[in-house]
């Protein structure tokens, strides 16, 4: 603390100072001025406006252009979509479905689908829709001869109700074919198959003309960090050697536990978007996407399996 003595007499030695020492005092101490900006001038405020003008301007035409192109690029869509279903339509006929794809020289044997159970159809109407898509979806498949379809709901909707999916596929069946319909399993990965009605607990593989796997989130990238530390356990404890542990053992896990990888994967929504996909089966699978494409439609279907049978595979050695 500063003696009140020494106080005094600095306050004696600042009294005697004048305005203009204690200002040149105090100047060294003191932040830098800063300078005034001069007031633009009338000819630059005018250049700056006409600038700002010019670049709404760009912007203005470029956002037109692009709104016309999407509006052309709608409307293009819709009349191909119709000239479709004019020229083609199955009318619940299985005939019909084979004749449309009777020039293919392929077919998938396991398609894929991604279906969507939107925020503003959650409830009971929801989920009669989505139902209802994959009743289409498996008669179409069955028609063209797919004996494999998978179908991916992110929600997992579907799998909480593989009874009523069942029920719901097996009358849309009857509704194409009458008296010959298909034998038809549902299954999901890690519950117990539906074959005809019954619970069933044999090999997919050997039973039913149309198998149909249902699929969600829980059985994409969660399967694989299930199976990482499956292997990493084994490892540690001996029961498994790391050079033993490679892309074959894991391709024939996965396929085991969830399904095989589809030829065809068919995005029915206006943007590509796979949802949490399984992506460790689509390393090689073919996708379709439709643009501004909105709903489940037969038109969709049948110039995916177009598509199909016109790409080429090459795979790398």
């Amino acid at each position: 603390m500063v003696p009140s003595r020494e106080i005094q007499i600095y306050r004696k030695d600042v009294d005697k100072l004048s305005i203009s020492e204690r200002e040149e005092f105090l100047t060294p101490y003191l932040p830098p001025k800063i300078p005034q900006t001069t007031k633009p001038s009338k000819s630059q405020l005018i250049r700056t406006f006409l600038r700002t003008q010019l670049h709404v301007l760009v912007f203005a035409i470029m956002h037109a252009v692009f709104s016309l192109y999407i509006r052309f690029r709608q409307a293009y869509h819709v009349v191909l979509d119709r000239v479709f279903a004019v020229l083609y339509y199955h009318h619940r006929a299985p005939e019909l479905i084979r004749q449309d794809i009777r020039g293919l020289n392929r077919i998938p044997q396991h398609l894929s689908v991604i279906l969507e159970l939107r925020d503003e159809e959650q409830g009971l109407a929801g989920l009669e829709k989505l139902l209802d898509d994959v009743a289409e979806i498996s008669a179409w498949c069955a028609g063209v001869g797919i004996p494999m379809l998978s179908v991916y709901e992110k929600t997992g909707a579907l799998r909480d109700h593989l009874q009523r999916t069942h029920r719901t596929v097996s009358s849309k069946l009857h509704a194409y074919f009458g008296r010959r319909v298909p034998s038809l399993q549902i299954r999901a990965p890690h519950l117990p198959s539906f074959l005809d009605g019954d619970e069933s607990h044999s090999d997919p593989s050997s039973t039913g003309h149309l198998s149909i796997l249902l699929l969600s989130a829980e059985d994409g990238r969660s399967t694989l960090v299930d199976l990482t530390k499956t292997l990493t356990e084994m490892s540690q404890r001996n029961k498994l050697s790391t050079s033993d542990i490679s892309l074959d053992l894991i391709d024939a896990e996965i396929s085991e536990s969830v399904m095989t990888e589809p030829d065809l994967l068919i995005l029915f929504g206006p943007i590509v978007k796979l949802q949490g996909y399984p992506p460790w089966q689509i390393r090689l699978t073919e996708i379709y996407h439709s643009q501004d494409n909105c709903g489940v439609g037969y038109q969709v279907f049948l110039r995916a399996l177009h598509n199909f049978a016109k790409a080429q595979m090459k795979f790398g050695r």
